[in-house]
């Protein structure tokens, strides 16, 4: 799992030793279906990478805000033998640069390569990709919001303690039936960070 690791803090202590009072503030995101448009056929090159209208934008709201943002994706193509570890390193340069052309920035880019059946300890709702980013950026993702479009997404975020939110684009219409009514859902990204701003607790 690699990622675009930046402004690390504190790496020499646990989450944990931290003191709270300045630990820096998180959206956790899903890629496909809640940043760029999903496919069944699985986003295969830079080419097939599509934003969702809104989502750049969205995302620079927050990084405006000081709230720093953070992608955790499953992406079994590479398991699954459909593209390699460089193609998808060239998918995330090409919304790396859309988010930065858009005026945010995403501090890490957290991926499991793995097929559904390897059972990796990294593929959602597993928590490896969660502790990962915890001890690479020096935080607790406890109560932070973990957006996604599916189950698996809305299952880590209650693995981790942070806090489930759903959108609607991607897969998130057909998961609604698959999560309890306590999680907030929202029309796409832009909706949901607009409320989250609102709410100036993020």
């Amino acid at each position: 799992m690699n990622g675009l690791m930046n402004d690390r803090i504190a790496l020499n202590k646990k989450p944990t030793e931290l003191d709270m009072s300045v630990q820096r503030k998180f959206v956790i995101l899903d890629r496909d279906g809640v940043i760029n448009h999903d496919s069944a056929l699985y986003i295969k090159s830079p080419e097939e990478w599509r934003p969702i209208a809104g989502s750049l934008e969205a995302i620079s709201a927050l990084v405006q805000a000081g709230i720093e943002v953070a992608v955790v994706s499953n992406q079994s193509a590479i398991g699954r033998g459909l593209i390699s570890e460089e193609m998808l390193k060239s998918i995330h340069m090409k919304m790396s640069r859309e988010v930065e052309k858009a005026g945010g920035r995403i501090a890490g880019i957290y991926y499991c390569p793995h097929h559904p059946s390897d059972a990796c300890d990294c593929r959602k709702p597993a928590l490896g990709m969660i502790k990962r980013l915890e001890h690479e950026h020096g935080i607790l993702v406890k109560g932070m919001p973990l957006i996604g479009d599916k189950p698996t997404d809305i299952e880590l975020a209650k693995r981790a303690g942070a806090r489930p939110i759903l959108v609607r684009t991607g897969y998130g219409e057909n998961s609604l039936d698959s999560i309890d009514r306590s999680v907030a859902v929202y029309e796409n990204l832009a909706c949901a960070v607009k409320a989250l701003l609102a709410e100036g607790t993020t």
